[in-house]
């Protein structure tokens, strides 16, 4: 068995440049007339206002300060139950999906905060950090963090995500999401969140060595993707395929698996993903292509 002699990740002096985030502490909203809107924050009360429905309010006190955000899925006429969505950056009008996000050139370990939470049957909600560049050609994912939320959290909490990153490049944008619902939402899931930050800095991505360790064949693959480690001293413990803006879409965990894993991607559109190994030794991400 080879030898990694260097970690996947070096975390190195800790810092909180919660600067960076638009309105991280939620204080600052703007009076659009029948609502009020959290700066630097894109959200669908336009879209829900006109039926006297609001998914993103301000409320206090706050977690500290004077205010927080709270986002939760209503029911709103016509359209039917509408997530609670908020979006450091903007929301695609025609799609009602994150879009762009703010700025960024830093390399965070992890996205902290404090939230309170109540999902209801099988909805989940969710919180999403994207960190990318663009190439000239296309944006590539430099990092991405998703922690799903399900059940509740009643009173405030403070929470930590780490980010995974598939880049050693510096990102130029970063878009955080907080959603109440997943893709199906129940009237009135919620997500109150204040006091964000980032945490930490990232240096480095895997040892040369360690990818040598993966393959991934058929590449560009049809229906099945199939992983194998070359060590079978390696032992794969979970799976996660995500788009190029960073949303999980296939993940397996509670692995054990030694030799190779097939994945069925059979419901995958056609695109570019990472698929991210975290084994015994660390995470080894690769990129593939599923064609029509």
């Amino acid at each position: 068995m080879k030898k990694i002699l260097l970690p996947f990740l070096l975390l190195l002096s800790s810092l909180s440049p919660a600067q960076s985030i638009p309105n991280a502490g939620f204080e600052n909203w703007t009076n659009m007339g029948a609502y009020l809107e959290p700066d630097g924050w894109a959200t669908l009360n336009s879209l829900t206002a006109p039926f006297t429905v609001l998914t993103v309010t301000r409320a206090t006190p706050g977690n500290p300060g004077n205010y927080y955000i709270k986002v939760t899925s209503r029911s709103a006429g016509t359209l039917g139950v509408v997530p609670g969505i908020a979006v450091s950056g903007s929301i695609n009008s025609s799609t009602l999906l994150p879009e762009s996000g703010f700025p960024f050139s830093l390399r965070p370990a992890s996205l902290n905060g404090s939230w309170q939470h109540m999902i209801f049957g099988t909805s989940q909600g969710y919180i999403d950090v994207l960190l990318s560049r663009w190439d000239g050609n296309q944006r590539i994912p430099v990092a991405s963090a998703h922690r799903v939320l399900v059940g509740m959290a009643m009173s405030w909490a403070n929470f930590s995500i780490p980010l995974v990153y598939t880049d050693g490049n510096n990102p130029d944008s970063c878009m955080i999401v907080l959603s109440a619902s997943g893709a199906q939402p129940f009237d009135d899931d919620y997500l109150w969140v204040d006091n964000l930050s980032f945490n930490g800095t990232v240096t480095g991505l895997e040892n040369p060595e360690m990818k040598e360790e993966l393959l991934l064949y058929p590449n560009p693959p049809q229906s099945q993707l199939t992983l194998s480690l070359s060590d079978q001293e390696i032992r794969m413990l979970e799976l996660n395929i995500r788009d190029l803006m960073g949303r999980s879409l296939i993940l397996l965990r509670g692995l054990n698996v030694s030799g190779k894993a097939e994945i069925d991607i059979r419901h995958l559109p056609a695109g570019t993903y990472v698929v991210s190994a975290t084994t015994t030794l660390g995470i080894i991400s690769r990129k593939f292509t599923k064609f029509d």
